[in-house]
């Protein structure tokens, strides 16, 4: 769900490009040594920034960025980040752009975890290559991957969850975690998103997936 404008965003977001960038080009390559850190997560649309922020922080010494390219989604996470009394921002940044230009900002084999928190599921058919865990997406990310490296999916929404199965075994992922209602038990190492919050209280199921970059047999 798209968010409303906030009028402060634009102005905002030109103040603060230390923390969000918007040319995030400019640290190709160069991410670890600027977060301090041997392990690079990388959020796809952040959002509101909720597990952008308690994960970086429950796991100080790894880096952590997160990609939202809706400029008032993405000023309202920064803003919450920066805000936030006590909030360390050593190892992470925010990125204000579209992930289809993914390429242009990891070097190969960058990146160490990919995570994909309820994407749009784009449900009509001639949308489905719009999906974050699509062939499309999944080749750039691929490229941008350690060896071995992870993509992370969780999702309320069921079709996106079985089709998105598919896209990794066909893509040269192998499955190496897999939930239809992961929040059953406690997970105290993984932090709970904003909308997985609103759907746990529905009583609806989180559906999660972790997948690992495999070599394929040419």
């Amino acid at each position: 769900m798209r968010m409303r404008k906030k009028k402060w965003a634009d102005s905002w977001l030109d103040e603060h490009t230390d923390y969000i960038f918007q040319d995030p080009s400019v640290n190709k390559g160069k991410w670890k040594e600027l977060l301090s850190c041997d392990e690079l997560h990388v959020e796809i649309g952040c959002g509101k920034g909720d597990y952008l922020i308690n994960m970086s922080q429950m796991y100080a010494d790894e880096g952590w960025i997160g990609i939202e390219k809706d400029r008032s989604a993405a000023a309202t996470a920064a803003r919450k980040a920066l805000e936030l009394e006590g909030y360390n921002t050593n190892n992470n940044r925010m990125v204000l752009a579209d992930a289809a230009d993914i390429l242009d900002w990891f070097d190969e084999k960058e990146v160490d975890m990919i995570h994909l928190n309820f994407s749009d599921p784009w449900p009509k058919k001639h949308y489905h290559k719009r999906r974050l865990s699509s062939k499309d997406f999944l080749d750039k990310y691929k490229i941008i991957l350690q060896d071995k490296g992870k993509i992370r999916m969780k999702t309320d929404n069921a079709q996106l969850f079985e089709d998105s199965l598919i896209y990794f075994l066909q893509n040269g992922f192998e499955v190496v975690e897999f939930s239809v209602d992961y929040r059953r038990n406690i997970h105290d190492e993984d932090a709970i998103t904003e909308y997985e919050s609103k759907f746990m209280a529905e009583g609806k199921p989180i559906y999660l997936i972790c997948v690992e970059k495999v070599d394929m047999i040419q």
